[in-house]
């Protein structure tokens, strides 16, 4: 953040404030010392604010020409992509061995967060001699050639090697795209043979793989080729010599073969254990590429889903109070390594927090959140103690072990005194449904459900005709509660709990006419002293 300017305002209190001093120092000199000449003083003070003014336009000129500087350099980098249109799309693409193309759509966030980063990119391969074309179609302004390339929607990115397309599968950063361009046009390692090369290497790059191999032959070094060729994400390095291999993994021990992951953070250097096979080496990727504590982002979202470690903790929080929250999380990330993935979302990103924050009803909160989702059994957890790092440590090992209990969103508890029907919500489920002595007609719903006020208003029609009976009418708005033993996903649904066999409830049917779901009703509650006379 660059620090502000003083401002005229500030000049002038400054220097009102010195005059003010001297004010004083002049009536003690006074009896001493002639009094000194006002148009001295006027000068001296208007020469002080032309200074000013001429620092501050420098520096205003040196901000300016830096923001020029860098347009002008994204302008250049944009100048190496080869825009497509209607004419030359099939021209170029049957014409050169390997292209790039990046179909997008002006009026795309994500389509104009991508071009900077492919724009690098196309700067980096050239500066590397690669023989990668990379073009940009806009896609929106000419759909046939869209059409002809098969991109459907934006951003897409494409890699045609003699004229055969294959869908891009890579990061979206531009070291990213530079990684995974250059594999796929058969460069899937970089040897590294001097200790200058490394030091050049490590200035340019955050993550990579290293292998040391004495010999860059056998079969070990055959599957970390492979394994190298398969992967999409990671740079991947070899290097014959012990000293230039400490230059990049100055943790190394051995001079026998040997593979790390060299990540830029704390958790810096991790080596790989397991036998020379490309399925384990790639294991020990997918398990070990991330950050101890990941910052989701529209770019890497795709990456993160598909990672391996399906337990995950999600802290939302807004950005100043997660950095001072950030060292004791690492620690605690590393104590679960390969066991729990730990991802940061800003709480004040709409798009990336509010679909998580909804699920546990918590959509409106601007407070720091723990939270952690089992995507192997589709269930949601959050810390309700105190964010405390000995809290949160807890927490994860209760997840690790299965005995946190997962969380199921709520309302808080109504007033439900002389309701003709009763609203339930989460926490009084259990005590109002199952474990009520009475047979119960529950009608689910949600506010944007089309059909759903039509079915109340019959539901609220036969509460009144059912009065007396030992028939209570509720209603449940699972768009903001949920119950483990309530699992509906078509709305509205009418279930009716009979008295002795609460766990499975009969379903009826909400396209009835009043008097049918009356005629059900009486069917279902046996007892025909009970029965009401369908009288509707």
């Amino acid at each position: 953040m660059s620090r502000r300017k003083p401002t005229s305002r500030f000049i002038y209190f400054t220097l009102a404030l010195l005059l003010f001093l001297s004010f004083f120092t002049s009536i003690k000199a006074s009896e001493s010392s002639p009094p000194e000449n006002d148009e001295d003083d006027s000068d001296g003070i208007e020469e002080l604010l032309a200074l000013d003014e001429e620092v501050q336009q420098e520096e205003q000129e040196g901000e300016s020409s830096l923001r020029f500087s860098e347009a002008e350099l994204l302008t250049k980098a944009q100048r190496i992509v080869l825009e497509l249109n209607g004419d030359n799309t099939k021209r170029v693409i049957d014409g050169n061995e390997f292209v790039l193309v990046l179909g997008y759509a002006p009026w795309c966030p994500r389509s104009a967060e991508l071009m900077p980063q492919f724009a690098e990119a196309a700067t980096s391969l050239k500066e590397l001699g690669s023989p990668l074309l990379m073009a940009k179609l806009d896609a929106d302004r000419y759909p046939k050639a869209a059409s002809l390339l098969q991109i459907k929607g934006f951003p897409t990115l494409l890699l045609f090697v003699n004229g055969t397309s294959q869908v891009y599968s890579g990061g979206f950063s531009a070291e990213e795209i530079v990684i995974w361009a250059r594999k796929k046009i058969g460069v899937p390692v970089i040897r590294i043979s001097s200790v200058q090369e490394a030091e050049e290497f490590l200035r340019k790059h955050h993550a990579f793989v290293i292998g040391f191999f004495e010999k860059n032959e056998g079969p070990e070094y055959e599957e970390f080729v492979k394994a190298a060729t398969a992967d999409n994400e990671m740079q991947f390095i070899e290097v014959s010599n012990i000293e230039v291999a400490k230059v990049l993994f100055p943790k190394i021990e051995s001079t026998n073969n040997f593979v790390g992951i060299v990540k830029n953070e704390p958790e810096r250097y991790t080596a790989y254990e397991g036998t020379f096979e490309k399925e384990k080496l790639l294991q020990f990727l997918d398990y070990n590429k991330f950050p101890l504590v990941i910052k989701l982002t529209e770019i890497n979202s795709a990456r993160v889903y598909s990672s391996p470690i399906k337990l995950q903790v999600i802290v939302f929080a807004k950005e100043d109070d997660f950095n001072k929250f950030l060292e004791p999380l690492q620690d605690i990330a590393r104590k679960f390594k390969s066991k729990i993935m730990f991802i940061y979302i800003d709480i004040t990103d709409e798009n990336l927090a509010k679909p998580f924050l909804t699920l546990f009803g918590l959509e409106e909160s601007t407070n720091t959140l723990v939270t952690a989702f089992d995507n192997r059994m589709s269930s949601k957890f959050l810390l309700e103690s105190e964010n405390t790092p000995r809290n949160i440590e807890e927490f994860c090992s209760g997840l690790v072990d299965g005995t946190v209990a997962p969380y199921f969103k709520s309302q808080p508890i109504p007033d439900n005194k002389d309701a003709i029907i009763q609203t339930i919500v989460g926490k009084t489920f259990d005590e109002l449904i199952l474990s009520s002595p009475k047979n119960v007609l529950l009608e689910v719903l949600t506010p944007w459900c089309i059909n759903c006020e039509a079915t109340s208003k019959q539901v609220e029609k036969l509460a009144k005709h059912f009065k007396g009976t030992d028939l209570v009418f509720a209603r449940f708005d699972a768009s903001v509660n949920e119950h483990p033993k309530l699992q509906v996903d078509d709305f509205p649904t009418l279930l009716f709990y009979r008295v002795g066999d609460k766990e499975s409830p009969i379903k009826l049917s909400t396209k009835s006419s009043l008097k049918d779901l009356a005629g059900s009703i009486n069917k279902q509650l046996k007892s025909r002293d009970k029965v009401v006379k369908d009288e509707l």
